[in-house]
């Protein structure tokens, strides 16, 4: 078995040797996780299985990962019939601060989240195994992240169909999605665009995906 030696301050240390040094660092990270974005949806488009179903699935990708946090949450905002008041995303997620998977921080607090300071960009909202998501340029893009929100992560007052039935319906209807890498909006709303962008064409997996989504969700430790 042949070796490749990386040099490091002048001493050669073997390729696989240094992978095993890095990869606890890596593990430790994630342990640590207490954001990411979902590596992949329920396969029912935006029927998540309500609040519970979108939270465990947020739970299960997370323990799967290897994360310490077991209190995991998923960005979205509900409405009740009639137009009465619902359920604000902001609400459900916690204090912060939240890092990603390689320990980068992309808010300090609520209000740092959904303020311009805020640090979710396309290279900072990474799935639980630390990947990035493709958006807009790469193929197939999935910017579009379900969140049922306006731009302050709060249910929508806009009228209709913004959480396709609070997460049950994959089929017609429309849910607001916001997009993770910060494309395709106007740049007055550009750094608030990865929570509230636009309504999708509709609730079913071909349906999300044909605007540029694949049924993700963002997912909070709600510390």
């Amino acid at each position: 078995m042949s070796f490749h030696r990386i040099s490091t301050a002048g001493i050669f240390v073997p390729a696989v040797l240094m992978g095993a040094v890095l990869a606890p660092a890596v593990q430790a990270q994630q342990a640590n996780m207490t954001f990411f974005v979902t590596s992949a949806g329920t396969g029912k488009g935006a029927d998540l299985g309500g609040l519970d179903g979108a939270d465990a699935h947020c739970g299960a990708l997370a323990k799967a990962a290897g994360a310490k946090a077991t209190n995991w949450h998923a960005y979205l905002s509900t409405t009740l019939p009639g137009g009465d008041a619902g359920v604000n995303a902001r609400d459900r997620i916690g204090k912060g601060p939240w890092q990603n998977a390689k320990g980068v921080v992309v808010a300090k607090s609520v209000s740092d989240l959904h303020s311009d300071q805020n640090n979710v960009t396309k290279q900072t909202a990474l799935t639980e195994k630390g990947e990035m998501v493709k958006g807009r340029g790469d193929t197939p893009n999935e910017h579009d992240i379900l969140t049922g929100s306006d731009p302050d992560g709060r249910y929508s007052t806009a009228g209709g169909d913004t959480t396709c039935s609070n997460w049950t319906k994959s089929g017609e209807g429309s849910a607001i999605v916001g997009h993770h890498d910060l494309q395709g909006l106007k740049d007055t709303r550009h750094m608030k665009s990865w929570n509230s962008s636009h309504g999708s064409r509709g609730c079913a997996q071909d349906q999300l995906k044909a605007s540029g989504g694949a049924g993700l969700v963002y997912c909070f430790a709600a510390n």
